[in-house]
This record gives C-alpha cells, sequence and structure tokens, in this order.
C-alpha cells in the first residue's frame, strides 16, 4: 500500500502562481513515474503531466504546456506541480498518482494509487 499526500492548493486571481506538493510512503519511489490528473467540476479525471523516474522525462496535456512544470525530488520522496498563470479553467481538484509498473504516461489506468487530492480555485 502506497500512500501519497497531496498539498498546496488554494484560493488564486487568475494569472497567479501555486506549487502543489504530493508526498510518497514508498521507500522505492525514485524507481517509479508519477503523474498529476484534475477533476473539474462536472468534468472527467483529466490528466495533467507526468514524470519518469528521475525526473528527466516530462509531458504534458497542451492546456497546460508551457503554464506548468512538473518535478521531482527523489531525496524527499516529494513530486511537485508549479503552476503558473493560472486560469479560471484551471480550477480543479488536483490529484497525484505513482505507476509501479511502467513508465507514467496520460492515462489514469496506468496508475496504481492516488492521493485524496487538492483544491485549486482560480478566480476572474
Amino acid at each position: 500500500q502506497v500512500q501519497l499526500t497531496e498539498s498546496g492548493g488554494g484560493l488564486v486571481q487568475a494569472g497567479g502562481s501555486l506549487r502543489l506538493s504530493c508526498a510518497a510512503s514508498e521507500r522505492a519511489f525514485s524507481n517509479y513515474a508519477m503523474g498529476w490528473f484534475r477533476r473539474a467540476p462536472g468534468k472527467e479525471r483529466e490528466f495533467v503531466a507526468t514524470v519518469n523516474w528521475n525526473g528527466h522525462s516530462t509531458h504534458y496535456v497542451n492546456s497546460v504546456r508551457d503554464r506548468f512544470t512538473i518535478s521531482r525530488d527523489n531525496a524527499k520522496n516529494t513530486v511537485y506541480l508549479q503552476m503558473n498563470n493560472l486560469k479560471p479553467e484551471d480550477t480543479a481538484i488536483y490529484y497525484c498518482a505513482i505507476d509501479l509498473m511502467g513508465a507514467g504516461g496520460s492515462s489514469s489506468q496506468q496508475y496504481d494509487y492516488w492521493g485524496q487530492g487538492t483544491q485549486v480555485t482560480v478566480s476572474v
């Protein structure tokens, strides 16, 4: 059982920034890809970003590319999502997830454990 705990969400004005963190209980954290997803009100869960085991490979959904940055600190068992130039359409619950079997990706089915989520609200 892997526990993932997100933090850093909150209320921010459009154009502002937030940094989300996700701490993992898994001691072998550095072996696994991590992902961030989000669920906006009334919508399906959406892929946001993923990072491979060493942080050297990242992928983003087009809508956040050039605004969001995913990174990881394997010494702290933590993955981050730096979100800049936030827009009202970024409002959602953000979840981190860990892929224990592969290299991560954009499909939620690839991930094995999920955090409880952190709310991000962007006001106009």
